[in-house]
C-alpha cells in the first residue's frame, strides 16, 4: 500500500462519494476545501450520519469519519447544555458543519474581537490557524456537526478564556 495515499474510512459511510471527497493525494487542505468537504458530508451522507450518531447527557459523543495524510474528518454530538472549553486546533486549518440542531459559537482571531455567530442546519464555518474557538449547543434539542481538519492528528490547546489566544 502506498502511504502517501492512505486512507482509513467509517465502514458505515466508506462509499464511493467518500472516497472521492477525501483526496487522499491531497497532503494539506485549505479553510475553503475543508468548507466544502464538510459541507458535502453532512448533505450527502445525512442518514448515515443519523444512523450513527449518539446523544449521552453524561459527555459529548464523536467518532472519526475518515483519516488521510492531509485530513480528518469527525461527526460530534452535542446534547443540550453540551460545549468545548475555549481551544484551537493546534496550527491546523478547520472546518465544521451543522448537521442537526443548532450550535453557538464564540471564536476570534489572533488580536480580533471575541465574536458570537449561531449556527443552524447547514451552516458551515471554516478557518485557519489563526483563529481559537468554543462551540456549544444552547438550544433544548441535540445537535450534531460534521468536523475537518488539515493537518491532521493536531492536539487542540485549551485556554482558561477565548482571549488567552495568542495564536500559533
Amino acid at each position: 500500500m502506498n502511504l502517501e495515499h492512505a486512507r482509513d474510512i467509517h465502514p458505515d459511510i466508506d462509499v464511493p462519494l467518500v472516497q472521492e471527497a477525501i483526496h487522499p493525494e491531497r497532503p494539506l487542505w485549505t479553510p475553503r476545501q475543508l468548507h466544502r468537504l464538510t459541507s458535502e458530508v453532512a448533505a450527502e451522507l445525512a442518514t448515515p450520519l443519523l444512523d450513527m450518531v449518539r446523544f449521552t447527557a453524561e459527555q459529548r459523543w464523536w467518532t472519526r469519519l475518515a483519516l488521510t495524510m492531509g485530513v480528518e474528518v469527525w461527526l460530534l454530538s452535542w446534547a443540550p447544555g453540551q460545549g468545548t472549553e475555549p481551544h484551537d486546533h493546534g496550527g491546523a486549518a478547520g472546518a465544521f458543519t451543522v448537521s442537526i440542531g443548532q450550535l453557538s459559537e464564540e471564536y476570534l482571531h489572533v488580536g480580533g474581537p471575541v465574536r458570537t455567530t449561531e449556527g443552524q442546519v447547514g451552516d458551515t464555518v471554516a478557518f485557519g490557524p489563526d483563529r481559537a474557538h468554543q462551540l456549544s449547543n444552547r438550544s433544548a434539542r441535540p445537535a450534531a456537526s460534521a468536523h475537518a481538519y488539515s493537518p491532521p492528528l493536531r492536539p487542540v490547546r485549551e485556554y482558561r478564556t477565548l482571549t488567552d489566544f495568542a495564536g500559533v
